[in-house]
């Protein structure tokens, strides 16, 4: 999928992987768009065997703990359906000035579609140990925090921080690797 500099050499090992909203374009700010992220988790989780350990769903991009039998194959169904589910959503509620940037901003050699949702790759990174596991597993929490959204990671709804704290969140995630 795209024309990504990142290569996967161990496809079925946890990565650190960042999807990105084209042009950082604040497509999550509405519940309708990110239950089409957590529908399609659980879809891949049921069907992929995709095991998502830790994941953060700000306005314009996802970071996220994954793994699969092929992590790259997964990822290309993720971002496929979640673009074709997204745009049927923003062409429904008539979203025309997200529309026109997601028009405007596609990569011009893209000319078998009018739009495209989100930036191409999405730069995985192998977790060779469990202290980098623990590193991005704390990242990913705090990114909420960091940009002053909540004053604490268990404040964020669109996360896994309140599974590691022993709350219930909203997906199912694995906490050990």
């Amino acid at each position: 999928m795209g024309r990504s500099r990142y290569k996967i050499y161990e496809p079925t090992h946890p990565h650190f992987v960042t999807c990105t909203i084209l042009h950082w374009l604040p497509l999550f700010t509405r519940q309708e768009s990110v239950d089409i992220i957590l529908q399609c988790f659980r879809y891949l989780q049921q069907n992929d065997n995709l095991k998502l350990y830790a994941y953060v769903i700000l306005e314009n991009h996802i970071h996220m703990v994954v793994r699969s039998n092929d992590i790259s194959k997964s990822m290309e169904s993720f971002k496929k359906y979640t673009a074709n589910e997204l745009l049927k959503l923003l062409q429904k509620e008539n979203i025309k000035t997200i529309l026109n940037q997601l028009r405007f901003y596609k990569k011009a050699y893209r000319v078998d579609k009018v739009y495209q949702i989100w930036e191409e790759g999405y730069h995985p990174k192998l977790m060779q140990t469990d202290a980098m596991m623990i590193n991005k597993i704390n990242y990913i929490h705090q990114n909420p925090v960091k940009r002053g959204y909540v004053d604490e990671a268990t404040h964020w709804r669109y996360s896994s921080a309140r599974d590691y704290e022993g709350m219930r969140g909203l997906i199912d995630i694995e906490r050990f690797w």
